[in-house]
C-alpha cells in the first residue's frame, strides 16, 4: 500500500516523499526580493525526512505588472535571480527539492502596486469582488482591488514571454522546476472562466478560445525549460477572487486534454474552495475530480497528480489509494516545519497564528517549534 512517506517521481524530480508544501503567500519580501529570512523559513521545511518531499514557493510575480499584493517576491530581473539563489542553496543543503510558482495576478491588484500607478490588467474590464493585501506601518490591510483595464490582444505575446523569461530565471536561480499558477482567480484563471472573460476575440467566447492564453503560456514555458520540470496549478470550482464559470467540468476537462501532451512533471489540483469547503461546486452538480484525472490520463498525461485542500493523514492516504501521487499541505506547514514527523506520529500539531500570516518579521514565521 502506497503511503505519504514513500518516494516517487514527478517528471525529472526524484522526491523522497509524497508530501508537498503548498505555495503560501507571506508578504515578507520587501522590494520584491527574496532574503535571508525567507531562506531560513524554507530551510526549516526542506529536510524530506521531517518536512516536505517537495516545496512549492509562495507565488512569485513574473513582472511588475503581475504584482498584486504588498511585499511579494519577483523573478523578472537579474537582481531577483541572485536573491533567490540563497533560498535554493539553503533548501538543497537540507536535501530538499523546490520549485517556484510563477504568478500574474491580473485584476487582483491595486493601482498603488502597479507600474506608474496604472490600472491592473485583465481579460475584460470587470472589477473583481475581491480584496488584496497592502501593508500599512507593517500591518496587513485588506483593500478592495482596483478597477482593471482589458488587455489588448497585441499585449498578450509580451505577457507570455514574461512567463517564459521567469521560468528561465527560476532555473538560473537554482530551482528544480516551476509551477505555473493558473488557479484561484488570477490572470490565467481569469481568461479561462466565463465569469471574468467577456472577450469577443480569439481569446474569449468558446472554451477553446478562453483556454488559448493558458495554452500559449504553457507551450512557451515548456519550450524554455522542458515539460519534465514544469507543473501547473488549477482550481476548477474555487470562488476565490470572484472566480466563476458556468461549465467548470467541460472547461477543465478541455484543459486536461490540452495539458496532457506537454510531458509535465505534475498537475496540482485544488479540490473545492481554496482554504474552505471541499464540497464547493459551481454549476448544477458536484465537480468530478476522478473524471478530470481520467481525462488527463486518457489523453496521454503522465505527470504526477497532486491533490490539495484540507488534507489530513487519513484523507491523504485515501487519496493515494484513489489514484493521486502527491498531496499538498498548506497552512499546516506554516505552523509545523516538521510536518512529516508529526504526520508519522499523529501529532501534536501547532496552531497557526493568523495575526502573523501576512507581513511582519520572524514572529509567526521562523519561531514555530519543532518536536525534539
Amino acid at each position: 500500500m502506497t503511503t505519504l512517506f514513500d518516494p516517487t517521481r514527478a517528471g525529472r524530480l526524484q522526491l523522497a516523499s509524497r508530501i508537498v508544501m503548498a505555495p503560501l503567500t507571506r508578504n515578507r519580501a520587501p522590494g520584491a526580493l527574496a532574503n535571508a529570512r525567507m531562506a531560513a523559513y524554507y530551510r526549516q521545511r526542506a529536510n524530506p525526512a521531517t518536512g516536505a518531499g517537495l516545496i512549492v514557493t509562495e507565488a512569485t510575480a513574473i513582472s511588475h505588472q503581475g504584482q498584486g499584493y504588498a511585499d511579494v517576491p519577483g523573478i523578472w530581473s537579474a537582481e531577483h535571480v541572485a536573491a533567490w539563489q540563497a533560498v535554493t542553496q539553503a533548501v538543497h543543503a537540507e536535501g530538499g527539492k523546490i520549485v517556484m510558482q510563477l504568478w500574474h495576478v491580473g485584476r487582483i491588484s491595486h493601482t498603488s502596486l502597479q507600474p506608474g500607478g496604472g490600472a491592473p490588467v485583465a481579460p475584460s474590464a470587470l472589477t473583481a469582488n475581491a480584496k488584496t493585501v497592502l501593508l500599512v506601518d507593517g500591518q496587513a490591510q485588506f483593500t478592495q482591488t482596483s478597477a482593471p483595464r482589458a488587455l489588448d490582444a497585441a499585449e498578450l505575446p509580451g505577457i507570455v514571454q514574461d512567463y517564459r523569461r521567469a521560468a528561465a530565471n527560476a532555473v538560473a536561480a537554482g530551482f528544480d522546476g516551476i509551477e505555473v499558477h493558473a488557479a484561484n482567480g488570477y490572470l490565467i484563471d481569469q481568461f479561462l472562466r466565463s465569469g471574468s472573460n467577456h472577450r469577443s476575440d480569439a481569446y474569449g467566447g468558446t472554451i477553446e478560445n478562453r483556454a488559448r492564453f493558458l495554452d500559449e503560456v504553457m507551450q512557451a514555458v515548456v519550450a524554455e525549460i522542458g515539460g519534465d520540470r514544469t507543473g501547473i496549478r488549477i482550481s476548477p470550482v474555487t470562488p476565490a477572487n470572484d472566480a466563476s464559470d458556468d461549465q467548470p467540468q467541460a472547461l477543465f476537462e478541455h484543459v486536461a486534454h490540452r495539458l496532457a501532451p506537454l510531458g509535465l512533471a505534475y498537475v496540482h489540483v485544488i479540490e473545492g474552495s481554496t482554504g474552505g469547503p471541499r464540497e464547493h461546486q459551481q454549476g448544477p452538480s458536484p465537480f468530478d475530480y476522478a473524471a478530470l484525472r481520467q481525462a488527463y490520463r486518457q489523453s496521454g498525461g503522465q505527470g504526477a497528480w497532486m491533490v490539495n485542500n484540507g488534507y489530513d493523514l487519513p484523507l491523504a492516504e485515501q487519496a493515494l489509494q484513489d489514484g493521486a501521487d502527491l498531496v499538498a499541505f498548506g497552512k499546516s506547514f506554516i505552523a509545523n516545519p516538521d510536518l512529516a514527523t508529526r504526520l508519522r506520529q499523529g501529532g501534536p500539531f501547532n496552531s497557526v497564528d493568523r495575526a502573523t500570516l501576512y507581513g511582519g518579521g520572524e514572529a509567526g514565521y521562523l519561531d514555530y517549534p519543532t518536536l525534539g
